[in-house]
């Protein structure tokens, strides 16, 4: 962190701990289960290279990991209202009316089958099909910082069937199976009825599918959202008419149509790809909502990489006019999701989670986004520019100087 001085930043970081411990106090209705989850946010802030349960313990000082695994497991509180608590400060410390909210998973790796929802499945995490449990997570991202503001642990289907796997794991009754996407777009529902402030929603070919992309469109919220080389698109009403496969378009454009353009900024320097946008359609807003009102464009967005040519495609909806270098940014902030889950897993103990429960990973999961988000906020209050000089405050140092040249003058 850069911007403020030692001494600063640690005033900063004691203050925001002690309102963050004073926030969650009332979600527990017994003193204990607060004092242990202050404990348990001291643990996953600590330097300690695992979170485990007994590294914690010794970390707070107890004899055992028993205490925080009473208040991961058996003790009564609601995750849930952790969550919502953890996006109000979110959005409290990094609202922005531009925001981007990216969703994307995380596998946790697994051994056995008695964890809540493990599997064989495929993870990006491991980069194969291995024993994990998988996470979806919204994050919001904006010019102030980002962080995590909901999650949910996908059960694959053979968990979902099964009766006494779920109830051997406490999966609450009311939950059923749901794909990926639908558990992303409960996400997206979720921020947009609590009022989350954010133009844009981004994710990978998972997320490209199914009904997010209908529910966007209704709420008035632009997107960028990867799709397979087969997704078709077609176009209309337009000069230059399209259709056919995001790979047949790609393969037929003429190299004019390319443009090398940067998605942000990465530990290399501008994360370079060429770029090429191809809008299909103009279409009324109020056509889906009859509170939005003007000209959205729907679109295609081809991404090549310059080393290998390598393609990926997105299906874009933005307001008409809409450059193409603003939907490079809004897909370029997919990277801060993947550097959360490098960060909170690495720093904050994310994957080191040691209940097999349906409360617990959900329980552990959220403390991991508080503590996540603890340290975004300090690093956006760090890193704020000084206040510019004005000509008034000047004169007003030089009258004060002035002043007191005169007083010692007259002493």
């Amino acid at each position: 962190m850069m911007g403020a001085s030692i001494e600063t930043t640690l005033e900063l970081w004691a203050s925001s701990l002690r309102e963050v411990k004073r926030r969650i106090g009332p979600l527990f209705s017994q003193e204990r289960s607060a004092v242990n989850a202050g404990l348990l946010l001291d643990g996953l802030l600590g330097d300690e290279r695992r979170k485990t349960g007994w590294m914690r313990a010794e970390a707070a000082g107890d004899p055992g990991p028993w205490r925080q695994q009473a208040l991961l497991g058996r003790d009564r509180w609601d995750a849930d209202a952790l969550r919502d608590l953890v996006r109000a400060y979110i959005v409290e410390h990094l609202a922005d009316d531009n925001a981007v909210l990216v969703i994307d998973e995380t596998g946790f790796l697994k051994q056995g089958k008695a964890s809540c929802g493990v599997a064989r499945q495929y993870t990006g995490s491991a980069g194969k099909i291995t024993n994990c449990q998988i996470g979806v997570f919204a994050s919001y991202v904006s010019r102030h910082g980002h962080g995590f503001i909901d999650r949910a642990l996908y059960l694959p289907k053979d968990w979902a069937r099964d009766p006494t796997r779920l109830k051997a794991a406490h999966v609450p009754a009311e939950i059923s199976f749901m794909t990926k996407p639908q558990l992303a777009a409960r996400m997206i529902e979720r921020a947009i009825e609590a009022r989350v402030p954010f133009a844009w929603v981004a994710g990978d070919t998972v997320y490209g599918i199914g009904d997010i992309e209908r529910d966007l469109r209704r709420a008035g919220k632009g997107y960028v959202l990867g799709v397979s080389s087969a997704h078709w698109f077609g176009s209309w009403n337009l000069e230059r008419p399209l259709g056919g496969s995001a790979e047949e378009i790609a393969k037929a454009l003429p190299s004019s149509d390319w443009q090398r353009l940067s998605a942000g900024s990465g530990t290399k320097g501008p994360r370079l790809h060429d770029w090429c946008y191809l809008e299909l359609a103009e279409l009324e807003a109020e056509e889906f909502n009859d509170e939005n009102h003007g000209l959205w464009t729907r679109g295609l967005l081809i991404r090549r990489n310059i080393a290998d040519g390598d393609l990926a495609y997105f299906t874009t909806w933005c307001p008409a006019g809409t450059s193409i270098a603003t939907l490079v940014r809004v897909e370029g902030h997919r990277w801060a999701i993947e550097d959360s889950f490098e960060t909170a897993k690495n720093e904050f103990g994310l994957d080191h989670n040691e209940t097999r429960s349906w409360h617990g990973w959900h329980r552990h999961v959220s403390f991991v986004m508080l503590a996540f988000a603890m340290m975004a906020a300090i690093r956006q209050r760090v890193n704020q520019p000084p206040p510019k000089k004005t000509k008034s405050n000047t004169a007003g140092r030089r009258r004060a100087s002035s002043i007191g040249r005169s007083r010692k003058s007259a002493g």
